[in-house]
């Protein structure tokens, strides 16, 4: 189960995510499913097409169960599967 305390251990790729903080004004707002995910990026599937948001620079809210889960972005900046099998 995704909970605050543990979404930087899950899978993002299918979650509804939306930019709240970036370095990069242009980002910030933009909102849609996570569709792909690397070391430094998430590529998200808006309604103007595929965005990748650097995971460094940006502050993400996570739409989970109903629940919004804010996410600073330096705290997932590992590969997927490094991330996955972190302890907390």
């Amino acid at each position: 189960m995704i909970t605050k305390d543990t979404i930087s251990r899950h899978e993002l790729i299918g979650l509804e995510t939306q930019v709240v903080e970036s370095n990069n004004s242009q980002l910030v707002g933009l909102n849609g499913r996570v569709i792909n995910e690397t070391k430094s990026m998430i590529t998200i599937n808006t309604k103007k097409g595929k965005k990748m948001i650097p995971k460094l620079t940006s502050n993400l809210k996570f739409f989970v169960k109903g629940e919004n889960i804010l996410v600073k972005g330096s705290s997932i900046t590992k590969r997927p599967f490094e991330r996955i099998g972190a302890k907390a």
